[in-house]
């Protein structure tokens, strides 16, 4: 196996070393269940030191929870503007906060209209047409067509610089498994970002997972880090992390 093939990178930090100001960032989780705590702790270290990557978007199903995650990453300034579906949580201080003082955007995109924006952006179509959101104010300003006597509005598709994910397992070509319900936006988030990195509980020997269980193909993943005990962010929450 060529080194090419190798997508095993040896530290956290190392990972996410190229993620750079301005980024569009996609985040895989559904709440806690599949998120990359890790890579992001690496990340927000990683800002703590060098001032850098700041002013990033943020893709993720909320706008974080708590003082762990991307609250952590909104706390300590990194991000600029959330896309999500749900900035509420049930501690959503840090995003409130922020929102509030004018210092972070939001763009509240309903969640599966979120879901098939970042199916589109992987699948290469630039747009599509929704029932969702016609009508209220997150249709404003997108244009409107009728099919079959229903008004639908058009939706762009939504792009990323870099995804961080969380894989149950992976192997030495980046094909990934995910454990149950923490398989979430992950898999479409890793086809819709120009480099996708991943933090995996465990990494094996190519062939070791069935082709027919492999839910993401290597050919969208550019790095894996084996993170053998991850955090949980309920976990965490419950502990009272800072």
């Amino acid at each position: 196996m060529g080194p090419e093939m190798n997508k095993i990178c040896p530290s956290l930090e190392k990972a996410v070393a190229d993620i750079e100001d301005g980024m569009v960032v996609m985040i895989g989780g559904f709440g806690g269940a599949g998120a990359p705590i890790e890579l992001i702790d690496a990340l927000i270290g990683r800002y703590k030191k060098t001032g850098s990557p700041g002013s990033l978007t943020v893709v993720n199903n909320n706008a974080g929870n708590g003082a762990v995650g991307i609250a952590a990453m909104i706390y300590a300034g990194m991000v600029a503007k959330m896309i999500c579906s749900f900035p509420r949580s049930s501690d959503p201080k840090a995003f409130t906060e922020k929102y509030l003082a004018g210092e972070i955007e939001l763009e509240l995109v309903p969640q599966g209209t979120l879901a098939e924006r970042i199916r589109a952006g992987g699948a290469g179509i630039p747009a599509f047409y929704t029932p969702t959101s016609y009508g209220t104010q997150l249709a404003e300003g997108k244009p409107v067509e009728e099919f079959d006597g229903k008004h639908y509005v058009r939706e762009r598709w939504l792009k990323a610089d870099v995804a961080l994910i969380k894989a149950e397992r992976a192997d030495r070509k980046g094909n990934l498994t995910y454990n149950k319900a923490a398989r979430n936006f992950s898999p479409l988030m890793a086809t819709a970002a120009k480099t996708t990195i991943v933090q995996a509980r465990k990494v094996v020997e190519p062939g070791e997972i069935d082709p027919e269980h492999v839910v993401t193909p290597g050919i969208f993943v550019d790095r894996v880090v084996e993170v053998a005990e991850p955090k949980q962010e309920e976990a965490l929450l419950r502990e009272g992390a800072k």
